[in-house]
């Protein structure tokens, strides 16, 4: 491929060098939000709150049934939008922590799902 730093003795139709990769999965998806962007995009998700570099949310649901369905969903959504939140189960409990690994911190891309999620419970507890 021109341009691209191909493997030594590779054909060109065979993967970029792993610094090509690097090169690419290090670039942000969504930069790093400041303090104060984030202090104003906080009232817009009210059920989440900031713990340290996160945002944070604890759901409970009638029983494990809908917990893990809701799980579903998210898991649907966030693969959608490949921001993948860190979370756990215990029956009818679900625990959400967004963070955006790649800026290590939060951005834009947390309060996106953090948003589409907060949809997503509505529509189960309604």
């Amino acid at each position: 491929m021109p341009g691209i730093e191909m493997a030594p003795g590779r054909h060109s139709s065979r993967l970029p060098t792993r610094s090509v990769w690097s090169i690419l999965y290090a670039m942000p998806l969504s930069p790093k939000l400041s303090e104060p962007e984030i202090r104003e995009r906080l009232p817009k998700v009210p059920a989440w709150s900031r713990v340290g570099d996160k945002l944070h949310r604890e759901i409970r649901l009638a029983d494990f049934s809908q917990a893990f369905g809701l799980m579903a969903r998210v898991a649907l959504a966030a693969e959608k939008r490949n921001h993948h939140p860190d979370w756990s189960n215990s029956w009818n409990r679900v625990v959400i922590d967004l963070i955006s690994h790649d800026v290590q911190g939060l951005s834009q891309r947390d309060f996106d799902l953090a948003g589409e999620i907060d949809a997503l419970v509505a529509e189960r507890t309604t």
